[in-house]
């Protein structure tokens, strides 16, 4: 892109609608595929300092909406806070190869190379194409070591598209992101199909959620604090907040999700059932906290075990052989917590394996 499209000099800072398809637009996300994409993608958020707001993992492509933060004067990032954001992101076999780079040069009291490597990951952050680079390189790598097969996975560079960030343009991108497994015909409710950001916010999932808070804005905040806060500022939001900008989100995914027709009765456009759009944007606070006490333990249950952590930590103990990798010696419980109040005391264990 054009360096002045951007909003600083020589910074990638901005929103951004990102997509990229699979060569050939071949169907070969299937779901573990997309499982690992997703993994990669909140991974890589954390190492390079971006923001992603809303997502969805379809079968032969992805759709993100990815803000890059303008990079602050003078920031850093210590190297234990690198390497360890680095050891979620990196596979198995690239974090060995990590620590053996650093403990070689710590024996050989190679101090200029550390610090050098570690100036090197810091100025990867905050720029939209290392932050792609990284997702489609590491899935390429895993897919092409899981299906035997070597080359080119991608269909060529990803394509991005810079998104104002106005509450507007934000809300009907994401929207259009959202509703993309119902436009194919995939799921009547966007909520069903799991690999996207609305999915995720149903579940309950912080991040998830924190992105939809920032997508709609002060809107989601209490009138008398709305012109006090600060969408792009901060880590956590209050969890009244989050329900706002989820109810506000559902309302937007009805409206836009509506399908269109002729008058013949052809569908130009598939969307939502009226049933679902009513439910949508309807709002109810005592019917959506059911519908996500339910998508959250649907999430959860996507894998081994349902129950209490006593119970899931005692099956772990005598079957650690089912993960791979450091989890398999250095993973302290099996058991995760579900996380929202209504299913305190439940845990659950998801297979790593798919």
């Amino acid at each position: 892109m054009p360096a002045r499209l951007f909003l600083f000099d020589q910074s990638q800072a901005g929103c951004f609608h990102v997509v990229n398809r699979i060569y050939d637009r071949r169907y070969l996300l299937d779901e573990e595929g997309k499982e690992m994409m997703v993994k990669l993608v909140r991974a890589y958020e954390d190492v390079l300092g971006v923001e992603v707001l809303t997502f969805c993992i379809m079968d032969n492509h992805f759709h993100l909406l990815v803000r890059v933060p303008h990079r602050p004067d003078g920031f850093d990032v210590p190297l234990e806070v690198v390497v360890a954001r680095l050891e979620r992101a990196l596979g198995v076999e690239s974090a060995k190869l990590m620590h053996r780079n650093l403990e070689f040069w710590r024996t050989t009291k190679n101090e200029a190379a550390i610090e050098e490597w570690r100036q090197q990951q810091v100025a990867r952050m905050f720029s939209l194409s290392e932050f792609m680079k990284a997702i489609q390189l590491r899935f390429s790598r895993w897919y092409n070591r899981r299906a035997g097969r070597k080359g080119t996975l991608w269909e060529g560079r990803y394509i991005s598209v810079i998104v104002e960030e106005e509450e507007r343009a934000l809300r009907t991108m994401a929207a259009y992101i959202d509703l993309n497994p119902v436009r194919s015909g995939m799921v009547g409710d966007p909520a069903d199909y799991r690999w996207s950001g609305y999915a995720e916010a149903m579940a309950g999932k912080a991040r998830a959620r924190r992105g939809l808070v920032r997508i709609i804005g002060q809107m989601a905040w209490p009138r008398e604090t709305a012109a006090g806060a600060q969408p792009w500022g901060g880590s956590a939001f209050p969890a009244a907040v989050e329900r706002r900008a989820l109810v506000f989100y559902r309302a937007i995914l009805g409206g836009q999700g509506t399908a269109r027709t002729r008058e013949d009765g052809t569908v130009v456009r598939r969307g939502v059932s009226e049933k679902t759009r009513e439910r949508l944007t309807t709002p109810n606070e005592r019917r959506l906290a059911v519908e996500v006490l339910t998508r959250r333990v649907q999430h959860f249950t996507k894998g081994v075990i349902l129950g209490s952590r006593s119970f899931i930590d005692e099956w772990f103990a005598q079957h650690r052989t089912v993960v791979s990798g450091r989890s398999r010696t250095e993973r302290k419980r099996g058991s995760k917590p579900l996380g929202r109040p209504a299913l305190r005391g439940l845990y659950a264990f998801r297979n790593p394996k798919g």
